[in-house]
């Protein structure tokens, strides 16, 4: 007889401890397409096999991102956010900055950003221990998207504050409540309202400049559509690569076998990172809306209904990942669905990610190599983010 399991998804708490796999193993074996009661609250449609994750990605005239992509309404002003979008208002938008993301683009890059890895270690590397969040893994992405953008490196930090306090307005210790997140985006825009002005009377090679100096269908962007994009940019720039780095971490010193075979063998670096992708997962779920009535493995989704895509689930589906519980730092073929599977908003930093990624665990492959954890790893309280706090570590002091 079949355990039944108590799924309870839309509680982030149950997220805390570990993400709660066993709910999704269950849903995947008994209700693929599940309908999510909340008392008080309206419910929701979990889509958690790959399959149907995969479809819905690409399929935005069915599945619209243009009523909210969480499980609940954003912040305020995020539907003018180009994630919030359906094309053809999506397509333009994101080819404004679609060039400073192109593989000729971003492989340029490299050497700068190993430079910034190998500075971001060697500056801990006497210490014997560290927060690998907050000294390596936030770091270098924080630092990155910042020169791309054209932000002062010195108020990298308050990027770094206010987008925890975006993303992580369910965790105690970024936020109180939605109001703090609010008040952190108004933060944003305020600051990037201040930058653009600046580089109105003074232009530069970022992407401000880009965007203050782009238009779409023949008009500059407003101050409100441009300060909304500079914060998307500056908040999926840092915190998805940062997670992913810390979880990537994570995998690998509790699979020391594996740890070992990537570092004899550094040939398997893409195929590790894509593990890494896959089994981390660092955005667990995207929602999109229902725009028509249809069936899908059996059950009616109306219009207007909020459809959740799992990717986290979606990522150890039994049917496309063999022993999808278990990491391979060699696994191929690997079709994680960690940037958002394919269609119109499939991730636009995705090169960007690799080779930070790439370039990070190369570095601490060569010059840590005996680093190990030191405590549990903090996570993140959210069944949006799959976020690590804190990941205490230590290493021979050289």
């Amino acid at each position: 007889m079949q355990t039944v399991v108590e799924i309870d998804l839309g509680d982030p708490d149950n997220f805390v401890p570990g993400v709660p796999h066993h709910m999704f193993d269950w849903l995947r074996e008994n209700a693929p397409v599940y309908r999510h009661e909340r008392p008080g609250q309206p419910p929701f449609w979990c889509l958690t096999r790959w399959a149907e994750v995969e479809e819905a990605s690409r399929e935005w005239r069915r599945y619209s991102s243009a009523h909210g992509t969480n499980i609940d309404d954003p912040v305020g002003g995020a539907e003018l956010m180009m994630l919030n979008m359906d094309p053809p208002a999506h397509t333009k938008l994101r080819n404004l900055v679609r060039k400073a993301f192109t593989p000729r683009m971003v492989s340029a890059l490299q050497p700068h950003i190993r430079d910034i890895a190998e500075q971001l270690v060697d500056r801990i590397a006497h210490m014997g221990e560290c927060d690998f969040v907050t000294e390596i893994s936030a770091e270098l992405p924080l630092q990155v998207i910042c020169e791309l953008l054209g932000v002062p490196l010195e108020d990298r930090h308050m990027m770094f504050h206010w987008s925890n306090q975006m993303i992580g307005f369910e965790d105690p210790e970024y936020a109180t409540n939605i109001d703090t997140a609010t008040t952190a985006a108004m933060s944003m825009y305020q600051f990037a309202g201040m930058l653009g002005q600046q580089r109105r009377f003074e232009p530069k090679q970022d992407l401000v400049t880009a965007l203050i100096e782009a238009e779409v269908d023949g008009e500059k962007l407003n101050e409100i559509e441009f300060s909304v994009f500079f914060l998307l940019l500056a908040v999926a720039g840092n915190e998805t690569t940062r997670n992913l780095i810390s979880g990537g971490l994570t995998a690998l010193l509790e699979h020391p076998s594996e740890r070992d075979r990537l570092t004899a063998e550094r040939a398997l670096m893409p195929t590790a990172v894509d593990e890494m992708l896959r089994w981390v997962t660092p955005v667990m779920h995207f929602r999109r809306t229902a725009m028509e009535d249809f069936d899908l493995r059996g059950e009616h989704i109306r219009a207007g209904d909020k459809v959740i895509l799992w990717y986290i689930s979606a990522n150890r589906d039994e049917e496309m990942f063999p022993g999808p519980h278990r990491f391979d730092a060699g696994r191929t073929p690997n079709e994680h669905l960690a940037f958002g599977g394919g269609g119109p908003h499939f991730c636009l930093g995705m090169n960007l990610a690799r080779l930070e990624i790439e370039v990070m665990f190369d570095v601490l492959l060569d010059r840590l190599p005996d680093i190990e954890l030191a405590g549990p790893p903090s996570r993140m309280r959210s069944n949006f983010i799959n976020g690590t706090k804190h990941l205490p570590v230590r290493f021979g002091a050289r």
